[in-house]
């Protein structure tokens, strides 16, 4: 069975890799000249700078994967994990940093902001914990998840429905669950891991910190090593991978996807098709309308933010920079007001990845910033002088919080709404999909089967959502909707039928995962566990 894979992101590369290894004839496609989507690299002077995702949580989830294969994820990349999570500073001059231990965690929050404030972080914690065993065996892994997913997360418990708590906002249960104010700013910052603000994202995002805090892992040439890796095992396996191909059209044939049509007019006839990109893509009509069926458009005042970026080398000085280092804006009510009416953020919160801060270097480091903008690169693109503003209001709260930047000239790379609009066709420059806003936002994301038989989608855009694991496990689980369905259509000779992702457990995710070997070894699929 022959399979078409449009773009070469985290997603189509998982997809590509497991179905390679099943025996399926992959071909996949991809506009630009190296594998990753927005994992990708900037050029600064002389040095490549990583310009997407910076680090990996959920190491599971590419042990798992990586364990399917018949490979070892540590045979591939260099992993280091993060005492330090994260430092964060504030104008007033205070600094606070969250640890890979626990304990140094609430201790640090006991210097910071008292014992008091330590206790009610413990249980802030424990409550995030709660809310993602809940709901990562029935949402993370299930192909669709509907109401009634969402309600066996929740169960009869009086207490479960208060842990999630779908009728508040992330910003009002930090309202209640702390009294610090810097850490209510902290924490909401968790939202726009997801493209959205705190103030109108639903309050089970909580959540992301316990994945955070459940380990941080940085690799040796970043997130687009791991995607090279993926790539290397899945041309192993078979996969044919073409880059600076763009796909023009989906062909479909009977009321079913049959193929693509590449860019230079050759057409590649397919028995199946897993698209990798942002689902507004095809529901537009971008690549064709055959494809048009295949999934509703996310209408503009639906998308997650977008960002304004910047990779360049410098010297940093004064307050030490971490790997991740945050600097919180004076007003972060008036930052998402001015995202959500399509400006830049008058004072903008700036997080900055100073990716080689664990290693001897001297001289100048490449550093990469990101600042929430809104994703109106299709319809607003922003202008110069905005950009321009926003970058100098930036580098005046990053100096009031006790660093200065020395940016070496001509390394600088801008990177606006617009630029990541013309990158991720159809997606206005959104970064995350749907918008995270309201209670039911995560059952509004399509899923891995589009309404058009034989099209497959992938990506930080559908379910399970946004991020390096989740756009990795949407691959797996555009694959294994994909043998469901071809196994369905082999009634004439005996055929598996793939029960869905096998998976390590939480518990066991710091060594790989066993529970799949025997999957990569037969090619009688097994069903995965309720662990995610």
């Amino acid at each position: 069975m022959r399979v078409a894979i449009i773009g070469a992101g985290l997603g189509g590369l998982a997809a590509a890799a497991e179905l390679a290894h099943r025996g399926y004839e992959v071909h996949l496609f991809e506009a630009a000249s190296s594998p990753g989507g927005k994992a990708r690299r900037v050029a600064a002077g002389d040095r490549m700078v990583s310009a997407g995702p910076t680090v990996l949580t959920m190491r599971w989830v590419f042990e798992a994967l990586f364990d399917a294969l018949g490979e070892r994820l540590s045979d591939h990349v260099q992993l280091t994990q993060s005492e330090i999570l994260a430092r964060h500073a504030w104008s007033d001059g205070s600094t606070l940093d969250l640890f890979a231990d626990p304990a140094a965690s609430e201790a640090a929050i006991a210097a910071f902001a008292g014992g008091d404030e330590a206790a009610r972080f413990r249980a802030f914690s424990t409550r995030a914990e709660r809310i993602y065993a809940r709901l990562a065996p029935v949402f993370i892994e299930a192909q669709k998840p509907g109401l009634l997913d969402a309600a066996r997360g929740v169960g009869p418990s009086l207490g479960a429905l208060t842990d999630l708590a779908p009728w508040d906002s992330l910003w009002s249960a930090l309202t209640r669950e702390l009294r610090d104010p810097r850490l209510r700013q902290l924490f909401g910052r968790y939202a726009t891991y997801v493209g959205g603000s705190p103030f109108a994202s639903p309050a089970l995002l909580m959540l992301i910190w316990h994945v955070e805090a459940s380990g941080v892992w940085r690799i040796e040439g970043g997130i687009p090593a791991l995607a090279q890796a993926l790539a290397r095992i899945a041309e192993l396996r078979g996969a044919r991978i073409q880059y600076d191909m763009p796909v023009d059209e989906v062909i479909a044939d009977g009321g079913r996807a049959t193929g693509v049509r590449l860019a230079n007019g050759q057409p590649i006839l397919a028995d199946a098709v897993v698209f990798n990109g942002d689902p507004s893509a095809l529901g537009t009509g971008l690549l064709g309308e055959a494809a048009r069926q295949a999934t509703r458009p996310t209408p503009p005042a639906k998308r997650s933010h977008s960002a304004l970026t910047f990779t360049a080398l410098g010297r940093p000085s004064g307050f030490p920079l971490a790997h991740h280092t945050v600097f919180f804006s004076d007003d972060y009510a008036a930052e998402f007001d001015a995202l959500r009416r399509g400006r830049l953020p008058p004072e903008p919160t700036t997080y900055l990845c100073a990716e080689d801060r664990a290693l001897t270097h001297a001289g100048a480091e490449p550093l990469f910033a990101i600042i929430n903008a809104p994703a109106t690169g299709d319809t607003r693109p922003l202008p110069h002088e905005e950009i321009d503003r926003c970058l100098m209001n930036m580098h005046r709260l990053i100096r009031r919080c006790g660093t200065e930047l020395a940016l070496v000239p001509q390394t600088m790379t801008v990177t606006a709404p617009q630029d990541y609009a013309r990158m991720f066709p159809a997606s206005g420059g959104a970064l995350y999909g749907m918008s995270p806003h309201g209670a039911m936002a995560g059952l509004k994301r399509p899923g891995a089967q589009s309404r058009l038989p034989g099209l497959y989608m992938a990506g930080g855009a559908v379910h399970p959502g946004a991020g390096v694991p989740m756009a990795t496990l949407s691959g797996r689980l555009a694959a294994t909707a994909l043998m469901a369905d071809r196994a369905l259509t082999c009634r004439s000779r005996p055929a598996a039928m793939p029960g869905g992702i096998s998976t390590a457990s939480r518990q066991t995710a710091n060594a790989p995962s066993r529970s799949s070997s025997s999957l990569a070894r037969s090619s009688r699929p097994t069903t995965h566990g309720a662990d995610a």
